[in-house]
């Protein structure tokens, strides 16, 4: 699969957030602008600091119109102790199936164990791709101070 760039339709993708009814991607998000954050998993200090970043901006993004959904491979009780340990409210979904998000969004697969590599969507109130960040790596990922700064760019270009 290609990667995912700016204009295209973002793939219809289940989220299975800890202890709620899975959500559909792109349509639960639609109407406003979307963060889609794919993260290595509840072990990997960089994405434990991204996950805190984006709580810790909750009230910035949602000024904007923002909404937040992150997944890994990790099981539901890793999760649920992910979301507990760093307060999270936005769904953070479990239990993802790696090939698959590789194949609908180009998202990078680590191999033995397989997980995720961090990969960030940001989402027009449509569904469409604004920014995708793929990381090959540990490091490399969306952060919501740049979020918040492309919304209120995004805005301002749209109104003229």
């Amino acid at each position: 699969m290609p990667l995912l760039k700016a204009g295209d339709q973002f793939p219809a993708v289940t989220v299975t957030p800890a202890g709620s009814d899975p959500l559909q991607l792109p349509d639960a998000l639609a109407g406003g602008f979307g963060v889609v954050l794919f993260y290595r998993g509840s072990w990997c200090p960089y994405c434990n600091a991204q996950l805190r970043a984006f709580q810790r901006a909750e009230e910035r993004l949602a000024r904007e119109g923002v909404k937040v959904v992150a997944l890994s491979v990790d099981g539901e009780a890793a999760t649920r102790e992910l979301i507990q340990k760093h307060g999270l409210t936005f769904p953070v979904g479990h239990s993802a199936d790696a090939r698959l998000l590789e194949e609908a969004t180009g998202a990078f697969v680590h191999e033995d164990p397989t997980y995720l590599q961090s990969t960030g969507f940001v989402l027009s109130p449509e569904g469409r791709v604004l920014v995708s960040v793929y990381s090959s790596g540990a490091i490399g990922r969306l952060l919501p101070d740049d979020v918040v700064g492309f919304v209120q760019y995004a805005k301002r270009q749209a109104e003229g």
